[in-house]
């Protein structure tokens, strides 16, 4: 029976570590180490953002972090049951499904072949697809907005050198060229 009980004693250490994460002071030391550092190290608390080595960092809940372009797409928490047949979502496409459509691979599935009986599913490709084409007829306008509204007597490149330009956009041609591309984009439409 005695062989059982757990061989490692907690040390003071450990304990200190574990109140003061249970405290928030998440950045707080428990020991107190001695020796030569050659750099100064700065000294960052919960919430803090800050360069180093090229990398943008924060502190979330103790632990220090890389912050990347992406972090917005990793926020999107998928539930543990589907919302629609409220089973667990094990599958291993199924967070794809419900971050795309809001249901588990199963339900989708279900959907899709109600549809295909129904008769609707070739509507459904159809308003699909059409609204990506609409997608791109939104971006390309956004596009010759920026390009429109970009100043004519220079550019900064990502260097930082200032490039001068002669001439500038023809406006008009620009806008022909808009007109028959959203006319071509139209025609694709189903």
């Amino acid at each position: 029976m005695s062989d059982s009980v757990l061989k490692k004693e907690f040390q003071k250490r450990d304990v200190e570590r574990l109140r003061n994460l249970v405290k928030g002071k998440y950045g707080s030391r428990t020991t107190m180490g001695i020796g030569y550092n050659g750099e100064v190290q700065e000294e960052h608390k919960e919430g803090d953002i800050w360069e180093q080595g090229g990398r943008t960092w924060t502190i979330k809940d103790g632990i220090k972090e890389n912050v990347t372009k992406l972090d917005k797409f990793k926020k999107v928490a998928v539930p543990l049951f589907c919302p629609n047949c409220k089973q667990v979502m094990d599958k291993q496409l199924d967070p794809f499904y419900y971050k795309s459509f809001g249901e588990c691979l199963d339900c989708r599935t279900v959907t899709e072949t109600r549809m295909k009986l129904s008769g609707e599913w070739q509507s459904h490709i159809n308003e699909t697809f059409n609204a990506e084409i609409d997608q791109q007829i939104q971006e390309y306008k956004s596009y010759f907005e920026s390009i429109l509204s970009e100043g004519k007597e220079g550019y900064v490149s990502e260097s930082g050198e200032v490039q001068k330009w002669v001439g500038g956009i023809d406006k008009e041609r620009a806008s022909n060229a808009l007109e028959e591309i959203v006319k071509h984009l139209n025609s694709l439409k189903k």
